[in-house]
């Protein structure tokens, strides 16, 4: 596992900062994962606090739930990518698989599960998905943006 932050350029008025981690996919890469989200956002704290502290918690709750489903979906490595922007912080998930996610009807009878896309549609600005079919990044890119 990769943690280390990466650190773009100054933009007018603005540092952009940018952090990127690999994993290989395995239950314990989700903790790692979230980990590694804190550690970005203790480092964009020290230059720019979030508007709200319920801001901070979002990021980690949807890295975790994009991270839980790659291992669950995708089996395989997954890489994490995290960059501030103007207005938020901009999440990209990486994995393996070249399905699109779906929600899934919650079933708490079941032992729940079935809430993760929702909450990350509810929690985000915007969430989008890029398939790559072909070639050496197979798989998909999970693209959301939360406020900061």
């Amino acid at each position: 596992m990769a943690t280390e932050p990466c650190w773009d350029d100054k933009l007018p008025s603005e540092e952009i900062q940018k952090s990127h981690a690999a994993f290989d996919g395995e239950l314990g890469d989700v903790t790692g994962a979230r980990a590694a989200a804190e550690g970005f956002l203790g480092a964009l704290a020290r230059t720019s606090l979030p508007a709200a502290q319920e801001h901070w918690d979002d990021i980690l709750l949807v890295v975790t739930e994009l991270a839980a489903n790659a291992v669950q979906y995708a089996p395989g490595p997954f890489e994490l990518t995290l960059r501030r922007t103007y207005d938020g912080v901009h999440v990209m998930m990486h994995d393996t698989n070249v399905t699109s996610p779906e929600p899934r009807p919650f079933h708490p009878s079941k032992g729940g599960g079935g809430i993760g896309w929702y909450l990350i549609h509810t929690l985000c600005d915007e969430v989008s998905v890029v398939v790559h079919d072909e070639g050496r990044q197979r798989g998909k890119d999970i693209h959301v943006f939360l406020p900061w």
